[in-house]
Parts: structure tokens; sequence; C-alpha cells
């Protein structure tokens, strides 16, 4: 969810003709030699800029597969005017104006007091500085507040929000997992906050949620030392998010839902089967081919948005197809590599054969699976296997939206990572359908 691609032959020597402006001091300097090498396409210098933690976000593969594909979006870079600067609490903003070929927008670096990057962004030219997320219509404050809970007691606990309805009586309550990457507890990216709306949509629908911080974002440092799984990832948190759940006094423990969005839903059917005790699902935009696939596929997408990918393109291209089949061939008696398509191996193994359309189909549970047809990550291939699998069952219901993207808000035309930057909200017939499939699941 970052750029747009490489450029063509010429471009170090035209970026260098760019690149001479006055000379910079403190963050503004740090700022510019990062984007000097982001579009030289010096992607292992630039990475050496990073922080440890954002290392763990933005890996070298990703600079050089997903970013590189932003990039050639854009087409080549024709000016870089004065930086525009803000500060975030101890951190610096730097955001640079860029004229490339195609478009015009802001490249944006935040900046930590050792001058390490530990962000960045690609803007609209209006809005060269972070968006703010604005509350949706449909969410109504005065009907419900938040209270911070503790997922979890041992090394590994996290931090949450429960948003609970003002009624009377017990409520169901939804526990809301995330997709892949480390997301905060509201799936926060650029201006939008999709679990934020869920929660206070939901509970101004008299609908109790729970969400909370991934692991993944809480303990970057610590997982990267290890080989860890999906069920480190994602199951074993949300099932012990679903168990505090039900012990709140607020809480119908007999109704207690699991929402899963794009990897969240993928595990949804393995943290039913974990849990036992699940009302039912809620997968929006979840994958049910192979992850290997699914992210091979968003790749070699995202490269084709203006056409077939150059040389150096297709070459990464191959080189990730490469990694994909290795991954479909790992045989866990061999010597195999520590880390494949940016996950360590022993992530492939734990899902190695899983099929989340199969075990949705063993549970008998009530689901209600969720698609965007724009949406270019999870795709409606995705969506047509769920259908199939779960054909026939009077207790799953399917709703896809043709012009909502993998976050559930609204856009027009193909769907691109350029698009992510827009602020917005989860669409109100998303909250509509949601909170009118739970009125349906009664005990």
């Amino acid at each position: 969810m970052f750029l747009r691609s490489a450029v063509p032959g010429g471009f170090l020597l035209l970026t260098a003709a760019l690149l001479t402006a006055q000379p910079a001091r403190g963050p503004e300097a740090a700022a510019r030699k990062a984007l000097d090498l982001l579009l030289a396409e010096k992607y292992s210098e630039l990475s050496a800029m990073f922080s440890d933690n954002f290392k763990q976000t933005i890996t070298l593969e990703f600079l050089q597969q997903r970013v590189s594909a932003e990039l050639k979006e854009f087409g080549a870079p024709q000016d870089i005017g004065q930086p525009v600067l803000g500060t975030d609490g101890p951190n610096n903003l730097v955001s640079f104006p860029v004229r490339f070929a195609n478009t015009s927008i802001h490249v944006q670096f935040t900046l930590n007091p050792s001058r390490q990057v530990v962000g960045m962004f690609f803007r609209p030219p209006d809005k060269p500085l972070p968006y703010t997320w604005k509350r949706p219509q449909y969410s109504k404050p005065d009907t419900f507040h938040d209270r911070e809970v503790t997922v979890g007691a041992d090394k590994w606990k996290l931090g949450g929000t429960l948003t609970i309805p003002v009624a009377n009586g017990k409520v169901p309550g939804i526990v809301l997992v995330h997709g892949p990457g480390p997301n905060d507890r509201n799936e926060s990216l650029f201006a939008t906050r999709m679990f934020e709306d869920l929660a206070e949509g939901l509970a101004s629908r008299s609908y109790a949620v729970l969400r909370y911080d991934k692991r993944s974002k809480v303990y970057t440092d610590e997982m990267s030392e290890t080989d860890y799984t999906l069920d480190d990832e994602v199951v074993e948190d949300a099932t012990r998010a679903a168990a505090l759940l039900r012990k709140q006094a607020e809480i119908d423990p007999a109704r207690v839902f699991v929402l899963g969005h794009s990897l969240g839903g993928y595990a949804g059917p393995r943290i039913a089967a974990r849990d036992g005790k699940l009302a039912g699902l809620i997968l929006m935009a979840g994958p049910a081919r192979p992850i290997e696939d699914v992210a091979f596929d968003q790749t070699d997408y995202v490269m084709r948005l203006r056409g077939e990918p150059g040389a150096n393109e297709q070459s990464r291209l191959n080189q990730l197809k490469a990694e994909r089949d290795r991954v479909k061939q790992l045989d866990p008696k061999a010597n195999n590599p520590p880390v494949l398509m940016g996950l360590p191996t022993g992530w492939w193994m734990n899902v190695k054969g899983y099929d989340p359309a199969a075990e949705a189909r063993k549970l008998g549970l009530p689901m209600l699976v969720m698609q965007g047809e724009r949406d270019f990550q999870v795709t409606m291939k995705d969506f047509a296997i769920w259908k199939s699998a779960l054909a026939g069952r009077a207790n799953v219901t399917f709703h896809s939206y043709p012009a909502l993207n993998d976050l559930f808000i609204k856009g027009e035309g193909k769907g691109s990572p350029a698009e992510y930057h827009n602020p917005g909200n989860v669409a109100p017939e998303v909250l509509d359908d949601i909170a009118a499939w739970l009125a349906n699941q009664k005990h």
C-alpha cells in the first residue's frame, strides 16, 4: 500500500540532475537523502536509513517489488520542489512535492530524533502532510462508550478497546481481527481507520465491539527474532480476545462473533475451530486461495496498472514467482531458506494445506461473507470460492459491493494502491448489512 513502479533507463542521470538543490540541514537533509535514494532505486541504501522497527514493516523485498511497482505509474520524475515541514510528537515530518511525467505528488518521510526514517508515504498535491480521520455520520458517540482492556496476560499481552453500547441487558459482542502487517487496533492506514468505523458504527446499533493492537505491531522486534506462524500472528490472540469478551458483564457470552478482515478472514475458520464457542463468523475480503498466490497476484496487478512491466519489473516478478513456487514445494524435512516472500518459512509450513473455505464448510457456523468488487488485493476470485464452498447453506449470507475496495470504502475506476491515501470511511451499507445479519442470529 505504497507507491508505484520503476522507471526506464537513463533515470539515474535525470535524477542526479534534478537533485542539485540548496543544501539543507537536520531532518530536511536526511529526508532529502532518503528521497534521492528512493528515486534512484537504491533500495538497499534507503533501507539502511530505516529504524529497526520500520525495516520490519517495509522490508527490502517490499521496496524492490511493491514500492518500485507503485513508482512506475507516476512515470519519470521531472521536478522536485521545496519541502513542507511538520512534526508529530518527537518526530519530524518532511514532505517533498515531486512532479512526475504522469502525476504530481508529495513524498513524505517521518524521521525520529535520531534522523532514522520511521514512515514513508505518498500524498496528493493538496495534502502534503497527514490527513486526520473523520468520524463517519453513522457513528453516534452519545450511544456508546469505550473501555480499555488487555488481551492476554503473558509476554504477548495486548492493549485493546472495548466499545460498549448504552443498553439495558446483555448485548452481542464482536471481535475484530486484523489484516496482514503490524496493524494497530483501529487498522489505521493514512486517513482511514476501518476498525474504528466498524466499532463505532456497530456500537451505535447496540453491538459491543472489541478491537486490539496486533501482536506484530506491539512486539515487532521480538517476532522478528522468531520463526512465528499464522497461529502466533493472528489465531491465538483472536481466541484470547473472544474469551475476554465473554467475561465482560455487558456481553451475552452465547452471542460472541469474530469479524476477520483480509488475513483475519483467511484465519477466521481456524479461529472458530480453535475457540469452539463462537456464535458466527463475518469474513470481510478474506482470501480463499493460498496466500502465496494472493500475494503474487497483488504484485503482478500493481506492476501492470499502466501497461506491461519493463525489464526490471519483469525480473522482479520472475523472482517473486520463483519464491512462490518454492513456497508450494516446501518440505519440512528439507533444508529450507529462513524467509520466503517476506515471511518466515515456519509461517508457510503452518498454513501448508490449509483451505479456509473447506474448513469453513466443516464448521456449520452462521457466516456472513463480504467482498468489495474493486478490491485488487483479495478479489472476486476469492469471493467465488467462498460461494462455491458454502453453496446451499441456509445460514450463510453473501454480499459484494461494486464500488468498494479492500477497506470497504467507495471509489471509482480500477483499484490501485494510490486510493488508500484518500480519506474515507467504511460505506454505510456495509454497516447496515452486518447489523441486519447479526439481528438474525438469534439463540
